[in-house]
C-alpha cells in the first residue's frame, strides 16, 4: 500500500508540473470556450459558435470584458517623412531657406489577433508610413512591418516580433443583433488606452463613401481620433469589429460610429497572409441601383435587383451572355438589391470558378452561368469620408 501511494504521489507531482510549465510558457492551451484555429498558417483563437453575445450580463460593469480584450489592443505610432514640394526650388530657398525633411507623425490603434504577432488595424492608419511602432498595454514596444493592406476595405495586417503576446478571441460578427452592447477599445486622441460602451445601432450599413467594399456594423459607442483600428467586443470580451470612422461635425464623437466586421476581416488576413493580396472576383459591368426610369428606359419589368448599363467587351460578363438592361437579382444563393450588395457577393467569387447568376431580361427570368475573373486594382486612395474618419 505504501509503495502505491508513492506511485501515485510521484505522477500527480509530474502532472502538475506539466500543467505549470504549460501555464506558463503557452497559456492558450489551457483557455477552455475557445476554440484555436489554424487560419492561413496562423493561430487564431476563436470563440465557440454557441459563445452567445446575448448573453445577460450585468449592467452595472463591463469589467471582465474589458479586462479580457483590452491586453490585445495597442498604440500605433507612425511616421512619415514630409518634404514640401517646391523643395528644390532655388526661389522658395531664397525666401524660405532649405525646409529639409520634416516628419508627419500619425496616430492610431490596432488588435493583436495572433500570437504570432499578427496586428490587425485599418489601412489609413499606417498608409504612406516611413516608421511604425507598436505600445503594447504592458508598456512594451515594437517596430512593425506592413505584411499587407487593403485599401478597398480599409484593412492592413502588421507584425511584430514579441513573446507573449496577449490575443483577443474572434467573435462572430454575422450573429450581433441591434440593441447588443459593445466596448469600443483604442486610443483616443493619444490620451492612452480608453474603453466606451455602447450598443449596435445598426448593422449592414453601406453606400457612405468611404470603402469600395462597406457593411458596416454602427455604433453609439465613443470612437474618436486615435480610434481608428481599436476594437470593438461584445460583452463576452470577444472581437466582434475594427473600428474605422465617425460621423462627425465638430471632429469629436457625435454618437454614430462605424466598425468593419470581423468576418470581414478574416477573409483579408485569409488572402493576404495565404497570396500575398486580396483576391476578389470581378465580371466587368457597369451596375445601377433599379429606378423606376431606369426600369422604363431599358423596358424591363422588375421591382428589384441592379440593372446592368454598360457591359465591358470581351469581358466574364459579356463572354456569358449578359446585355446592358439586365437585371441582377442573385448571384449564386446570394439575392443582391442595390449596387454595393452586387459588388460584395461578386467579389466572393472564387475567379477561374463558374458560378450562377439569376437576371431578369424584358419580362423573362434567366439563370446565367459565368465564370469570373479576378478583380483588378482599383489604382485609387480610399476616399476620406466628408465628415472625417477615426
Amino acid at each position: 500500500m505504501k509503495r502505491l501511494w508513492l506511485l501515485f504521489t510521484q505522477v500527480v507531482t509530474v502532472l502538475l508540473g506539466i500543467y505549470f510549465v504549460v501555464a506558463t510558457l503557452q497559456p492558450s492551451w489551457l483557455q477552455r470556450n475557445k476554440n484555436v484555429r489554424s487560419n492561413a498558417g496562423i493561430a487564431l483563437i476563436e470563440a465557440p459558435k454557441d459563445d452567445s453575445t446575448h448573453a445577460a450580463v450585468a449592467t452595472s460593469s463591463f469589467s471582465p470584458a474589458a479586462k479580457k480584450a483590452a491586453p490585445a489592443v495597442v498604440s500605433i505610432n507612425t511616421s512619415t517623412e514630409v518634404r514640401h514640394p517646391r523643395a528644390n526650388d532655388p526661389w522658395f530657398q531664397f525666401f524660405f531657406g532649405d525646409q529639409g525633411v520634416q516628419n508627419q507623425a500619425g496616430l492610431g490603434s490596432g488588435v493583436i489577433i495572433s500570437p504570432d504577432g499578427y496586428v490587425l488595424t485599418n489601412n489609413h492608419v499606417v498608409e504612406a508610413a516611413d516608421d511604425i511602432e507598436v505600445t503594447l498595454t504592458d508598456g512594451r514596444k515594437s517596430k512593425a512591418q506592413v505584411i499587407g493592406t487593403d485599401p478597398e476595405t480599409d484593412l492592413a495586417i502588421l507584425k511584430i516580433t514579441l513573446d507573449k503576446l496577449p490575443v483577443i478571441v474572434l467573435g462572430n460578427s454575422e450573429s450581433v443583433e441591434v440593441g447588443d452592447q459593445v466596448l469600443a477599445i483604442g486610443n483616443p486622441f493619444g490620451v492612452g488606452q480608453t474603453v466606451t460602451s455602447g450598443i449596435i445601432s445598426a448593422l449592414g450599413r453601406s453606400e457612405l463613401g468611404i470603402n469600395t467594399f462597406e457593411n458596416f456594423i454602427q455604433t453609439d459607442a465613443a470612437i474618436n481620433p486615435g480610434n481608428s483600428g481599436g476594437a470593438l467586443v461584445d460583452v463576452n470580451g470577444n472581437l466582434v469589429g475594427i473600428n474605422t470612422a465617425i460621423y462627425s461635425r465638430s471632429g469629436g464623437s457625435m454618437g454614430i460610429g462605424f466598425a468593419i466586421p470581423v468576418a470581414i476581416a478574416k477573409n483579408v488576413l485569409d488572402s493576404i497572409v495565404r497570396d500575398g493580396k486580396v483576391t476578389r472576383g470581378w465580371i466587368g459591368v457597369e451596375p445601377n441601383d433599379l429606378t423606376p426610369e431606369l426600369a422604363e428606359t431599358f423596358g424591363v419589368k422588375a421591382d428589384e435587383g441592379v440593372i446592368i448599363t454598360g457591359v465591358l467587351q470581351n469581358g466574364p460578363a459579356a463572354l456569358a451572355g449578359i446585355r446592358p438592361g439586365d437585371v441582377i437579382t442573385q448571384v449564386g444563393e446570394k439575392p443582391v438589391r442595390h449596387v454595393q450588395e452586387l459588388l460584395t457577393a461578386v467579389a466572393g467569387l472564387m475567379p477561374g470558378t463558374e458560378a450562377q447568376m439569376q437576371i431578369r431580361r424584358n419580362e423573362s427570368s434567366l439563370t446565367i452561368r459565368i465564370t469570373p475573373d479576378t478583380r483588378p486594382a482599383s489604382g485609387r486612395a480610399v476616399p476620406q469620408m466628408p465628415q472625417g474618419r477615426r
